[in-house]
């Protein structure tokens, strides 16, 4: 895989939005056929509850992430 995203699936970030931004982050691989390119994972918890929603891309951190954020965070990593 040439890139990895964490979704943090902790309670506070799953509540306050990482359950959205998971399928927003599912649909726009699938769309742009990335399937191969991008592994997408989650974690139990990333210990930054009051900064989240997080995510993380190729080790590097996003917080406070709503649905628009999310998908321009993609479309600057992703659509080049």
């Amino acid at each position: 895989m040439a890139h990895v995203i964490k979704v943090c699936m902790g309670s506070s970030c799953f509540a306050r939005g990482n359950s959205k931004n998971l399928q927003i982050i599912q649909n726009y691989i699938e769309q742009k056929g990335l399937d191969a390119q991008i592994e997408l994972t989650g974690l139990r918890c990333c210990n930054r509850c009051s900064m989240g929603p997080n995510i993380t891309i190729d080790d590097e951190e996003f917080n406070n992430l709503d649905q628009g954020s999310v998908l321009d965070i993609l479309e600057h990593k992703f659509n080049k």
